[in-house]
């Protein structure tokens, strides 16, 4: 399908956004990139995610249910270095230094996802056409999953609001067995057609997906056995499956958010662009410090999704100028006060698109 165009405005919110924002950077001289903070935090995730994996395959403990704690630890660690390392490189908002920000973006595919596909997927349609059924791949969760009124509804819908978590936890599994490949042979994410790959893209793609194989699942089937190795990874996915599927629905399919339709005559969508974001993407538990540090700024999505270039340590302080703005341009600005509040939102709005 041909790209959905935005409205144009004269006097546009957008530019004024970028304005205000580049004024706060320009008088406060701090650069729109990582910090100390962001580094210090990389390192310490980067250590965790080294120690737990050569404890667990080369000096496995005897306790089986410790040896498993371990693993949902270490699925929790993966989560959180995409988040933080992995999600700011591919933005490039990582550090000033390009190199670092690719380093960082790399990390995805040491993990086991491809960054090229990703970043098809993300970057560049989920942060055009965030919400858009039928553009945006992140709603396409079929057929286990409806998560906007205009999807197909089945019967199995009506219990989703039960079994979501099961659908969420599998998503690791699937992202790095099946979605990367099928995006890779069919050229398409979605509906959208793949930027063309040069060589060294595919010698990525295939490199990392065996360097993956080789070392997080054939040596440690060596090393441990293929039951232990089996029980071990199926938890170590399932927890960092469903720690990233959930802080990403909790900023998008919740009661609060809106799903814009394309017109079919103009193939428009109703709003400019930056008021479509607004609309579409909610922040959550913004004064939890521990979910901010750990979800990489996510849950201030609505500034990531803005200024998707600037690092995730300014949020807080962006989010202040963002909130002003949508006030005097009485334009909707999302925020859920905690984390119960938001899943809560979550679980409501999908047993709400479970009647039909």
């Amino acid at each position: 399908m041909a790209a959905p165009k935005f409205q144009t405005q004269k006097q546009s919110f957008h530019a004024e956004l970028k304005r205000r924002t580049q004024e706060y950077f320009q008088t406060t001289g701090i650069s729109t990139t990582g910090n100390y903070k962001l580094y210090t935090k990389a390192i310490i995730l980067t250590l965790g995610l080294l120690l737990l994996y050569v404890h667990l395959v080369f000096f496995t403990p005897e306790s089986a249910l410790l040896a498993l704690l371990e693993c949902a630890v270490l699925g929790i660690i993966t989560a959180g270095i995409g988040f933080n390392i992995s999600h700011d490189g591919s933005h490039g908002s990582f550090s000033k230094i390009k190199k670092l920000n690719e380093m960082a973006g790399m990390f995805l595919n040491v993990l086991g996802a491809n960054e090229f596909m990703w970043n098809t997927k993300h970057n560049v349609i989920h942060h055009a056409y965030t919400n858009v059924d039928g553009v945006d791949d992140d709603l396409d969760a079929g057929p286990f999953l409806r998560l906007c009124e205009t999807q197909k509804f089945r019967k199995i819908h009506r219990f989703q609001h039960f079994y979501f978590w099961a659908a969420y936890s599998l998503l690791f599994f699937f992202w790095v067995f099946f979605s990367d490949y099928q995006k890779y042979f069919t050229k398409k994410v979605g509906t959208m057609p793949l930027k063309k790959m040069k060589a060294s893209d595919h010698i990525i793609f295939w490199t990392f997906k065996v360097f993956h194989l080789a070392f997080f699942v054939a040596l440690p089937i060596y090393t441990v056995g293929l039951l232990p190795w089996a029980l071990g990874f199926l938890v170590y996915g399932l927890v960092a499956g469903f720690v990233m599927s959930i802080v990403f629905q909790l900023a998008h399919t919740v009661r609060e958010t809106h799903f814009p339709v394309v017109s079919p005559v103009t193939n428009k969508l109703e709003d400019e662009w930056a008021v479509h974001q607004l609309k579409t993407t909610a922040n959550f538990a913004t004064n939890n410090k521990l979910v901010t540090w750990f979800s990489g700024g996510l849950n201030f999505q609505v500034e990531h999704h803005l200024f998707p270039k600037v690092s995730h340590v300014h949020y807080p302080a962006l989010s202040v100028i963002v909130a002003q703005a949508c006030a005097e341009f009485g334009i909707p600005y999302h925020n859920i006060p905690g984390m119960r509040m938001a899943v809560v939102s979550h679980v409501s709005y999908l047993k709400q698109l479970s009647r039909g």
